[in-house]
């Protein structure tokens, strides 16, 4: 092959896309919980439909990546599916808040439609760097693309947001526009016929979490596997809490605290900012002390800040605690793929990869639902209340799964000596 092709150029063009669909489903995210709100009061009822998006993930966009591995088209195997999905996605983003101020059944009709836009070209869009990036410059370039996707959320929260109050509509038609721009880049810039589609490519994250759902999960109730399952359950369970806190702050922040969507957004910001900024020196706190260290130590320090959040009025203080959360959310999540990864050893990497996947993408298919119900029986600040629980249960069965691999650890060493020792 011919490396000197090979242009950082063209995978920062190809990184618009993922920019697009981080921004769009952030604002998503944000605002849709408050349109469902004009019609339903049950942030239990809003919470289950936020979680459709998680749920077409995982059962359709396996299905879409790998017809796009084998389409023969003049246009390549993922042009088709670009030039169908996020045109589409884009106009109905944009008439989502236009259709929320005629009837629910309209909206809810719009909001399938975009969904399913979303899922038709989510792996494809995502499957172009690796289609353009020979194998030893895979991660470099997927740093590139985590960077644009990073940048898509900040200014989702920080520009878009503030939008909001001037008219609901603006974060929508802004972020659909952008949508589409992407997707003229992507149509001029991306191969027809990549010169790197034919390598091996890694499963999607969804078809991992498909097809470990399918064939391996009864692996993990083996007596052997204990520890490891422990420590999965720990994941599923936290993820619960930050996805279902994400979705429903926005509702916490405008009918609790009487803020307008804008400042919510706005105020939602600081917490991935510090995600970003702290995520590399996250890494290396990991490396320091230990990937399960550093990951209980953010697991105190998270609930911790979620319990002191429903005490707190002043946006000022409320954007320092998310600040100070987001430092603490990049110490457990920055660990977690690489800490569950290790189980696998070298010979089950990709087992416990699919299963990583799987539990946490699954808790995003009920987190928004199960907080939004604590918030219904309980009163708003139960959002964070019940954050804070799944996070501080999730801290002992990650200490309880290192402890049982390690008492395991011990027994096998205690077994070899012993044996040493008869021979």
């Amino acid at each position: 092959m011919n490396k000197e092709t090979f242009s950082y150029g063209k995978i920062l063009a190809i990184g618009s896309g993922f920019f697009a669909l981080t921004l769009v489903w952030t604002v998503y995210n944000t605002y849709m919980p408050l349109i469902l709100g004009e019609y339903i009061e049950s942030r239990a009822i809003r919470g289950s439909i936020m979680g459709l998006d998680n749920l077409m993930a995982v059962l359709l966009i396996p299905i879409i990546g790998a017809w796009s591995d084998k389409l023969n088209n003049p246009l390549g195997g993922r042009l088709p599916f670009l030039a169908v999905g996020m045109p589409l996605a884009a106009l109905f983003f944009i008439l989502l808040p236009f259709a929320s101020e005629l009837t629910l059944w309209l909206l809810l009709g719009v909001d399938i439609v975009f969904l399913l836009a979303m899922t038709i070209y989510r792996a494809p869009v995502i499957a172009l760097m690796p289609d353009h990036t020979p194998v030893e410059k895979r991660s470099t370039a997927n740093g590139m693309i985590n960077f644009m996707g990073g940048v898509g959320a900040l200014l989702a929260l920080f520009a878009l947001a503030p939008l909001y109050d001037i008219s609901g509509t603006y974060p929508f038609i802004i972020g659909g526009i952008l949508l589409f721009l992407a997707f003229i880049l992507l149509f001029f810039i991306v191969d027809r016929k990549p010169k790197y589609v034919n390598v091996e490519l890694e499963a999607s994250e969804e078809a991992m979490a498909l097809t470990s759902l399918k064939h391996d999960i009864g692996k993990l109730f083996r007596r052997s596997f204990r520890g490891h399952l422990l420590i999965l359950m720990a994941i599923f369970l936290y993820f619960i809490g930050y996805s279902g806190l994400e979705a429903q702050f926005s509702v916490y922040a405008t009918e609790y605290l009487g803020t307008t969507g804008g400042e919510a957004g706005f105020t939602l910001g600081f917490f991935s900012l510090a995600f970003v900024i702290f995520a590399i020196p996250a890494g290396l706190v990991g490396t320091r002390l230990g990937k399960s260290q550093a990951m209980l130590l953010g697991l105190v320090l998270l609930p911790a800040i979620f319990l002191i959040m429903p005490w707190i009025t002043s946006l000022l203080w409320l954007k320092a605690l998310l600040f100070i959360g987001g430092i603490a959310w990049a110490l457990i999540n920055v660990q977690a793929y690489p800490l569950v990864a290790d189980l696998g050893g070298m010979t089950k990497i990709g087992f416990f990869t699919g299963m990583y996947y799987l539990f946490s993408m699954a808790s995003s298919i009920f987190a928004p639902a199960i907080l939004g119900l604590t918030m219904d029986l309980f009163g708003h600040p139960a959002l964070f209340y019940s954050a804070a629980v799944t996070f501080v249960i999730a801290f002992f069965l990650l200490r309880g799964g290192m402890n049982k691999l390690q008492s395991a650890n011990n027994e096998t060493i205690e077994q070899k000596t012993n044996n040493l020792l008869k021979e």
